[in-house]
């Protein structure tokens, strides 16, 4: 598990009921890369105990990054320490997508 360094908020809400949580820099997360998933579980310890996970699909993953591009060509309001936290995050995944994974490399030898 990995500190959290910001913030992050959740809710969730059913016809009769909703459900919100925050996670704060006592909380921590953790990312699973999984062949048909990615999964995010951010977890709250101590007497307030909550924890949420995410399975995000890789195609939703995809669209998601693409919204999240857009929307942050069309507003200028992100300072440059968040902008860079975002590029550092960027540049790893892009990094990861370029490099051939090992049945990728197995493929190409046969």
């Amino acid at each position: 598990m990995k500190s959290i360094a910001d913030r992050a908020e959740v809710s969730v809400d059913f016809p009769d009921k909703t459900y919100m949580g925050a996670f704060g820099r006592e909380s921590s997360f953790d990312v699973k890369v999984q062949p048909d998933e990615v999964l995010l579980r951010i977890v709250r310890l101590g007497p307030e105990r909550r924890e949420i996970s995410v399975h995000l699909h890789y195609y939703l993953l995809g669209d998601i990054l693409k919204e999240l591009g857009q929307g942050l060509v069309k507003h200028e309001f992100l300072d440059e320490s968040h902008l860079q936290g975002l590029r550092a995050g960027a540049e790893a995944l892009v990094k990861a997508l370029k490099t051939p994974t090992p049945s990728k490399a197995k493929a190409k030898r046969r």
